[in-house]
């Protein structure tokens, strides 16, 4: 893996940071590697290869309408 080291960052910047990681429960290098990976998402090849893989790894099952299921739920 690649590492990436990120000069100048303000100390408010910093403490934000370290704020918003713990809320959430995770480390500051987890935390900030969860936002990298956000906003560099897939091309559009990657993408479609996903979506190609699940559908060959989900073919021949059949699932229940969603809605049906919800409805069902929401009338107990």
């Amino acid at each position: 893996m690649t590492d990436i080291l990120i000069r100048d960052l303000s100390p408010t910047t910093v403490a934000r940071l370290k704020q918003s990681a713990k809320k959430h429960g995770r480390s500051l290098q987890a935390h900030l590697k969860l936002l990298l990976e956000e906003v560099a998402p897939f091309t559009m090849a990657e993408a479609a290869a996903a979506s190609r893989a699940w559908h060959q790894r989900l073919k021949g099952r059949r699932f229940a309408d969603s809605a049906t299921l919800l409805r069902e739920d929401r009338a107990r």
